[in-house]
């Protein structure tokens, strides 16, 4: 099916788990790509694939390399293996986000899938190879189409941009790295191909954050990718307005503190369906949230170094305290000696159920 026709002339359809954009004219093209990547002039297409086989399977593989399996890619969707680049993800077509931002004869547009539920990192996180090409597909894949003209150079600065502005989106989403306790800057296995349009009597020679072209990529790029995490993985706003899901990324969950109640009540008291239900109720106070987070955020400021320990401490007990009083719970005690900054919102956590568990009559519910 006809996904959409770009300002370059230029028709992305949607078919056999691809997205494949065909071009009308001759097009500048900067891929990231392992297959037919770099820069290239002769190119006449280029596509995304949904590499899975099934929820919890690996990706397809066609041959015994990545190269390999997607020039069979190429050629099973009807494009010339030598004139095109491809890239393989692990997320659904039909989740693509497809966003165009304008200024006077400009236009620029991001065709986006994505997904950072379970590769999403950050820059810099603990790496798990050297050598070895990992057999992964990619995750967000963004194909960002700039209806004008640009040297080589300025091709390769519309990528940086690009990047930054999926980086961008991540943060406004505090999306978590799955490889550490950071916030995830784009997931392990991210490709990128930009495409310039050789034909257009525009010509620019800027593509960084002072141009209006870096302005229009910065736009559509955080549009796009915010849009299809949505579609892909429910990844929003509304979905991280919960403590919990925030307190992951430091391994505080529900079945974290279900077991740590498990270990201070010798004779449990709840069932965990309850502590859990419980445990959300206290969450979705009012103010309780709003705190939570500037906990959390504190924490991140002595980790990037810019907040002392003793600051940090100091205003985590005060966000604390606020935390109880808005949960009608008791304040917390006084930090024990040896305990670390993300111990004690556990361990609050675990003590305002108690208390609010102690409130119910037999039986009850919240």
């Amino acid at each position: 099916m006809e996904l959409t026709k770009l300002t370059t002339g230029d028709v992305a359809y949607r078919y056999d788990k691809s997205i494949a954009l065909f071009f009308s004219g001759p097009r500048k093209v900067l891929s990231t790509s392992l297959y037919n990547g770099g820069y290239h002039e002769d190119f006449t297409a280029v596509f995304n694939r949904d590499m899975t086989q099934g929820a919890g399977m690996p990706c397809e593989t066609f041959a015994d390399t990545y190269v390999e399996s997607m020039r069979i890619v190429a050629q099973r969707i009807g494009l010339d293996p030598d004139r095109t680049t491809g890239m393989g993800t692990a997320a659904q077509m039909e989740n693509v986000s497809v966003q165009s931002r304008s200024y006077k004869e400009l236009t620029v547009t991001a065709l986006v899938t994505g997904g950072v539920e379970t590769n999403g990192g950050r820059v810099g996180d603990p790496a798990s190879y050297y050598k070895t090409v990992p057999k992964k597909c990619g995750t967000i894949n963004i194909i960002l189409v700039i209806d004008a003209d640009l040297p080589p150079g300025i091709l390769a600065r519309a990528l940086v941009t690009c990047t930054e502005a999926k980086t961008a989106a991540l943060q406004e989403l505090m999306a978590e790295s799955r490889y550490s306790c950071g916030l995830a800057t784009g997931s392990g296995t991210d490709q990128t191909i930009v495409v310039a349009n050789t034909e257009s009597p525009l010509y620019f020679e800027g593509a960084g954050k002072h141009s209006k072209l870096g302005e229009l990529i910065g736009q559509a790029v955080i549009a796009a990718v915010k849009e299809t995490l949505g579609k892909q993985s429910g990844l929003t706003p509304e979905h991280q307005h919960n403590l919990l899901r925030r307190l992951r990324r430091f391994g505080i969950t529900g079945d974290t503190l279900w077991r740590d109640y498990e270990r201070r009540m010798q004779d449990v008291h709840l069932i965990k369906p309850r502590f859990l239900h419980i445990l959300h109720e206290i969450g979705a106070c009012s103010g309780v949230f709003a705190l939570g987070v500037s906990y959390i955020h504190i924490y991140d400021e002595f980790l990037w170094g810019l907040l002392t320990e003793e600051e940090t401490h100091a205003a985590g007990a005060y966000f604390l305290t606020e935390m109880a009083r808005c949960a009608d719970v008791p304040l917390p005690a006084e930090r024990q000696a040896g305990e670390d900054y993300m111990q004690a919102m556990a361990v609050f956590l675990v003590d305002a159920v108690c208390a609010r568990a102690e409130k119910l009559p037999a039986g009850g519910t919240i």
